[in-house]
């Protein structure tokens, strides 16, 4: 698809892989709507792009999602393109979560990406075309045991992203679904609790960057592929959980931290 003069609402886009990913569709001529909570943030992403706009929202308040559907498209007279990029983790051991942690990871990862899916699609089919666009994660195909629920949310969006692209095809709107690797980013210092295991922690000198990670993004949205998977190299250890499920969650397991039993 086109970018240029396309209307994109992001959400997460006041940090990380939203806000890189809404500052270069920006220098490509995209129009941008920035959803996140914290407005000086977005302030801060769209400072050299005053045609960019600006909702600040919390997207855990069911109003706020259809709010920022509407405001997106009384500014710009369309929407092209839904990024649902919000999200949230947590490196707890799911047996022992709380509930409401367990509630907040589902709410923000999948129950808000359906329900501004919901919004967004009456307003695509009356311009007979749009793209979703559902940022999801490499731990969704393959389950990370220090991150159980947050896989589990993902593998839900990835689920989502397969039956939403049969739904809506007749109709011309297409889904992409997108998995990232680990990114270098500020993820770990947002996330509800617990820290990932050591040798996980080391391993970010292999994370593909923010910018990287934004543009692998934007080739996808051009090129309107299925799934986008970046670093490219991660659907090696996709394809490998698929043919040797045994032998990768054996590997997993001693990468993760050893965790008593349940009492």
């Amino acid at each position: 698809m086109k970018l240029a003069g396309s209307v994109f609402l992001i959400t997460g886009a006041s940090s990380g892989i939203g806000a890189e990913l809404a500052r270069q569709l920006l220098s490509r001529g995209a129009k941008v709507a920035l959803v996140a909570r914290n407005e000086a943030n977005l302030q801060q992403v769209a400072a050299k792009y005053p045609e960019a706009l600006v909702l600040p929202a919390d997207l855990r308040i069911a109003a706020s999602r259809a709010a920022v559907v509407e405001q997106t498209i009384a500014h710009f007279g369309r929407l092209d393109v839904l990024v649902n990029n919000a999200g949230l983790g947590q490196y707890a051991p799911s047996w022992s979560a709380r509930p409401e942690d367990t509630r907040h990871i589902f709410e923000l990862n999948f129950l808000v990406a359906v329900e501004l899916t919901q919004h967004a699609v009456p307003q695509m089919m009356k311009q007979h075309g749009g793209l979703i666009v559902n940022v999801a994660s490499i731990a969704g195909p393959v389950t990370l045991p220090w991150f159980t629920l947050y896989s589990a949310s993902k593998h839900a969006l990835n689920a989502f992203s397969d039956g939403l692209r049969m739904e809506l095809a007749p109709v011309g709107i297409r889904v992409v679904s997108v998995c990232p690797g680990y990114v270098s980013t500020d993820f770990q210092s947002h996330v509800l609790g617990g820290r990932p295991p050591e040798a996980i922690r080391r391993g970010k000198a292999f994370a593909v960057s923010t910018p990287e990670c934004a543009a692998a993004i934007v080739r996808g949205i051009e090129r309107e592929q299925r799934t986008v998977v970046t670093p490219w190299y991660g659907w090696f250890f996709v394809w490998a959980r698929r043919l040797f499920p045994a032998l990768i969650d054996g590997i997993l397991t001693k990468y993760n931290q050893q965790l008593p039993p349940a009492a």
